[in-house]
């Protein structure tokens, strides 16, 4: 699995989703600008010492990242207001989850570009504004290796 972070702005958030990338062995995408430098002190201990054991790319923009990806690549994008669950999604394990920035999400033109991959994980008290973004990953990852038996996994 491809974990893609768009112009993430929080630290720690950022490190917690690298620890999970190298629990899990998916790659992590990082996707500028940063609201951090990525020698944060807060992204490094978030991360701790498993920064050795992600594989991630950084990519200077959108359209640089857009360029690299296979031909075959299916983006996920996560996010509110999505017109499907992400439970619902049927997930490959070489699929890309598209997550935005802590503030803002991800760009609506984004989102209205790929409506057929568009998700949203269920919120149920209207008075939350939203999920953290490194528990959002977790929940969408997790049912995507889920769907694939957690091959490879112990």
């Amino acid at each position: 699995m491809n974990i893609v972070l768009l112009q993430p702005e929080i630290p720690p958030n950022t490190g917690n989703v690298a620890r999970l990338c190298a629990a899990t062995r998916a790659t992590l995408h990082l996707i500028e600008p940063f609201g951090f430098k990525l020698d944060d002190a807060s992204v490094k201990r978030a991360g701790m010492d498993y920064w050795q054991h992600v594989a991630w790319y950084r990519w200077a923009n959108w359209r640089e990242f857009e360029a690299k990806l296979p031909a075959d690549a299916r983006l996920w994008l996560i996010e509110s207001d999505g017109p499907k669950l992400y439970s619902e999604a049927e997930f490959d394990q070489n699929d890309y989850l598209v997550f935005g920035r802590e503030t803002a999400g991800l760009p609506k033109q984004l989102l209205e570009q790929n409506r057929e991959r568009w998700l949203r994980i269920p919120m149920f008290n209207p008075e939350a504004r939203s999920l953290n973004l490194s528990n959002c990953v977790a929940l969408v990852l997790f049912e995507a290796l889920r769907q694939s038996g957690f091959s490879g996994g112990k």
